[in-house]
């Protein structure tokens, strides 16, 4: 998707269903996560009051879409728009207008919402590996631990379990591993008891 293309649509849009009465936005792209399209307008203050100007609609492309779905978050930004530009008072932001102009459009077969849900949706941005301070230490009793620590409080666990006599055997290892997703991330000398193979088997990276 490229911003002449939005432009494109925009143009069609607004002929067809706003009376070609909003000027051409700033049509920007996004990789925003939270929000699938944005509008954003200032106002400037005229001998007629206060005015919309420096109109922006966002459309991010986080998001594997289709062409259909882009197109609907364009008109969701689009109505927004035109309730601005048209200096009309909605009773929120997806008020009793929104939702009138958003019907009138669904009924012209698109389908528009007012939110969407994301959850599950694949993504145009590969997935960063998140990398784990993991600690291992094994006690004198014969007991192993894992525990994921805050990098900031690594030097400080380092300086107490030299002066804990019980800990026998310790390692710091660097993890993306996702098992260790469900670890919380600690500031203090505690971790999660483990078995002694699931510990020799983080301990030895180590090694």
């Amino acid at each position: 998707m490229m911003n002449y293309e939005l432009a494109s649509w925009f143009q069609q849009f607004n002929h067809d269903y706003f009376h070609d009465k909003l000027p051409m936005p700033r049509l920007k792209l996004s990789k925003s996560r939270t929000r699938l399209g944005s509008f954003a307008c200032k106002r400037k203050l005229t001998w007629r009051g206060y005015l919309p100007v420096d109109f922006i609609i966002c459309i991010s492309t986080y998001y594997q879409m289709t062409e259909r779905q882009v197109q609907n978050v364009l008109l969701h930004e689009m109505i927004h728009y035109y309730i601005a530009y048209m200096r009309l008072r909605d009773t929120s932001a997806h008020g009793m207008i929104f939702r009138q102009l958003m019907d009138e459009l669904n009924q012209n077969g698109w389908e528009i919402t007012v939110s969407t849900k994301t959850k599950g949706w694949e993504t145009t941005v590969p997935p960063v590996e998140k990398k784990r301070i993991v600690l291992a230490m094994k006690t004198s009793d014969g007991k192993y631990f894992l525990s994921v620590v805050n990098p900031k409080y690594v030097s400080r666990l380092e300086q107490q379990i030299k002066r804990v006599l019980t800990i026998v055997e310790h390692a710091w290892i660097e993890s993306s591993d996702d098992r260790f997703c469900t670890y919380p991330q600690v500031r203090s000398l505690r971790g999660r008891r483990v078995s002694r193979s699931e510990y020799e088997a983080i301990a030895c990276i180590a090694r």
